[in-house]
């Protein structure tokens, strides 16, 4: 498969089928995420593996956020309860951090990088064969969260990438052409 190619195959997975992503599979995909493009060569990036239990945790933190939106206890805790399973079950998971350096600049060249970073991993992921959900959001920032991961201070979580073998392929949504989004300058 073509870069274009994996280019038009990648989608967010939602559902995986029950096969272990394997340490090789995983390595493959973070030795092509080092390979962003990173002014400076600070290497920012971070890559924490969760294991079920930790996923666990890191769902019971997402689900116990969702919760605080219900008014009924029976079904908050039903439901930081189904998160947490959700998460425990799935069959990987990566936390994507940035180092936060102390010049503004530099920082956000850094976050650049890592979510390119991110990127290499979706794509490399498709051409293994393998399907990605990567999820952002003010959860990276939750205490309870980043227990989870077990990220320490100075690093900011920007990326989850749930990580398996696509049980089915979403279609494709529908995009605006790069035409109609594009100015040329002379």
């Amino acid at each position: 498969m073509n870069i274009l190619e994996v280019f038009t195959q990648r989608r967010s997975i939602k559902r995986f089928e029950n096969r272990a992503v394997t340490r090789a599979e995983i390595e493959t995909l973070l030795d092509a995420a080092v390979l962003a493009p990173n002014h400076r060569l600070t290497q920012p990036w971070r890559f924490y593996v969760l294991g079920p239990e930790a996923r666990g945790r890191y769902g019971l933190a997402l689900g116990e956020r969702k919760a605080r939106k219900l008014e009924d206890p029976a079904a908050a805790q039903a439901l930081r309860e189904r998160t947490a399973d959700e998460y425990r079950a799935l069959p990987a998971m990566l936390a994507v951090a940035v180092v936060l350096h102390e010049n503004p600049e530099v920082r956000e060249e850094d976050y650049a990088a890592v979510m390119m970073a991110v990127e290499n991993i979706l794509l490399a992921a498709v051409a293994s064969g393998l399907g990605t959900h990567v999820r952002t959001g003010a959860v990276m920032d939750d205490p309870a969260a980043r227990a989870a991961i077990g990220v320490p201070d100075g690093e900011r979580v920007v990326a989850t990438v749930s990580l398996g073998v696509p049980a089915e392929l979403p279609p494709v949504r529908a995009r605006q052409a790069a035409a109609l989004l594009t100015t040329w300058v002379e």
